[in-house]
């Protein structure tokens, strides 16, 4: 099992601190004369910093034997990382042709700036959409995040079985808190699933989809300037 507590702090010693715009434009002045790729590249630098948190505060309270918040924050961070995974598919359903760009950058709008309390102008998408979908290409995600709801959940793990043990045949229920010895043993391995989906599409899946992206923008463009509405995209 790998060292936890090392890999999160170089973890978070790496994580971007900045994006410059000019220098976007210089790379590519085509592609980035549209906010799309922008708005992606700043929301995965955001499920990067929010994903170290999470799973950074997950081990914290997990070596302090706080299982169930660590449970907890675990879930979130697979809820961060399915985002990026979102992100990376809509890109290649752009660049595939199977999703209008226009479309698409609307939903970086909502994915980036969205919200359920309307403090933002634009509605957040579903987290179980953005899941169900993530959870199509890493069924380990799926699993992970099933399990874990039951824990952060009142329900019958969340309740029940977290802090009782009971006897059905002498009818006594002896209350305790269970987390550590229900879930001590299967934490780490739960962080390292997150851990590797995270790496996945960070370090591989969404420089190559942002390239792609990029190279079909050039390719479009003369038909995105025609198609585009006097408020999106520019």
């Amino acid at each position: 099992m790998q060292d936890f507590a090392k890999m999160l702090a170089e973890w978070k010693a790496s994580l971007c601190r900045e994006v410059d715009v000019g220098s976007l434009f210089t790379r590519n002045n085509i592609a980035h004369k549209w906010k799309a790729p922008w708005r992606g590249l700043l929301l995965r630098e955001s499920v990067a910093w929010r994903t170290q948190d999470l799973l950074e505060q997950s081990h914290t309270l997990y070596m302090a034997s706080q299982l169930l918040g660590a449970r907890i924050l675990l879930r979130s961070a697979f809820e961060t990382a399915a985002v990026l995974i979102h992100l990376n598919q809509a890109t290649r359903q752009v660049v595939a042709g199977m999703q209008d760009f226009h479309e698409f950058s609307e939903r970086t709008t909502k994915l980036l700036l969205g919200s359920r309390d309307k403090s933002t102008p634009h509605e957040s998408i579903n987290i179980l959409t953005v899941l169900n979908k993530a959870g199509k290409r890493y069924p380990a995600l799926e699993q992970c995040y099933a399990a874990l709801s039951e824990s952060a959940h009142p329900n019958f793990e969340g309740m029940l079985s977290g802090y009782s043990e009971s006897d059905w045949m002498s009818h006594l229920t002896k209350f305790q808190n269970r987390w550590g010895i229900l879930y001590g043993s299967d934490h780490l391995e739960a962080m390292s699933v997150c851990v590797e989906i995270f790496d996945a599409e960070y370090n591989h899946e969404w420089p190559d989809a942002f390239e792609a992206l990029e190279s079909w923008i050039e390719q479009n463009d003369a038909i995105l300037e025609a198609t585009k509405s006097s408020v999106k995209d520019v």
